[in-house]
Order: C-alpha cells, then structure tokens, then sequence
C-alpha cells in the first residue's frame, strides 16, 4: 500500500483557509495556545466540517494524520507564530 506525504499548506488548503504562509503565521498567531484539555477537533473555531474531516483522518490513521499532528503542536505553542 502506498502513503502520500501532504505538506502543511495543502492541509490547510484542504480544510479550506488561506494556505500561504502568511495565512497559515496569521492562522496559528490567531488561535494559539490551544488549550490542552481541548482536542484539536473540538477547538471552537472549526466548522463542522473541518472538525468531522479532522476527527475522520485521526481516526483512521490517514494519509493527512502526520500533518494533523503538526498542526495540533504548533496550535499548542505560545510560540507557534514566531
């Protein structure tokens, strides 16, 4: 079985934000820390959609997993946007 590698801007792509990297510094600046107690899925500012497509992929260990993960770190870091 194959495993494609997506980088960090075409997630942000897929869940519909601006993917350059402005947006994606603006983005993290935004919502950053994340708290701990909040799973990435259910952090308020998501759509319905992007939370249930960020819950799927988790889940099911998808190609899109390893950057879901980055993105669940760097929303966690006070620093994220520097």
């Amino acid at each position: 079985m194959s495993q494609t590698f997506h980088r960090f801007s075409e997630l942000f792509a897929q869940l519909g934000l601006p993917a350059d990297e402005q947006g994606i510094s603006h983005f993290l600046a935004t919502h950053s820390p994340l708290p701990h107690d909040v799973a990435l899925p259910d952090a308020p500012f998501w759509t319905t959609a992007q939370a249930t497509f960020l819950r799927e992929e988790l889940l099911k260990d998808a190609d899109w997993a390893e950057m879901i993960d980055q993105l669940n770190i760097a929303l966690r870091s006070a620093d994220s946007a520097d």
